[in-house]
């Protein structure tokens, strides 16, 4: 089963921010093992949430809306799709992404097969 693994970073980084950039590079190299690791087919990071542009249609009419739908505690930050024989697999690889453990919180989805 493919799996979608979301990963949500918190709008509070100053965890993050006051790392050295020696960890701050190995929390890249963390995930850039993850992406690289057997059954992972693909991930992104996301560029920051003021680039996002939020899509309505109402009667017909495009409505557009700068910045994400909603304020949120937490941001969609990237992903990684999955292969993995069961849910328990999809875990372990989500435990292993730094967002996890820095605050932030990983939601694994299966995707539907057709």
């Amino acid at each position: 089963m493919t799996y979608l693994l979301q990963i949500y970073s918190s709008t509070a980084m100053s965890e993050y921010e006051a790392l050295s950039q020696e960890e701050k590079d190995a929390i890249t190299g963390e995930y850039m093992t993850i992406a690289q690791a057997p059954g992972v087919l693909g991930g992104n990071q996301l560029q920051p949430l003021e680039t996002a542009t939020t899509v309505r249609v109402r009667d017909g009419e495009t409505l557009t809306t700068d910045g994400p739908f909603a304020e949120t505690k937490e941001f969609l930050g990237g992903y990684f799709l999955y292969e993995a024989d069961d849910l328990d697999a999809a875990i372990e690889l989500a435990a292993r992404i730094p967002a996890a453990r820095m605050g932030g919180s990983v939601e694994v989805r299966p995707i539907v097969e057709r």
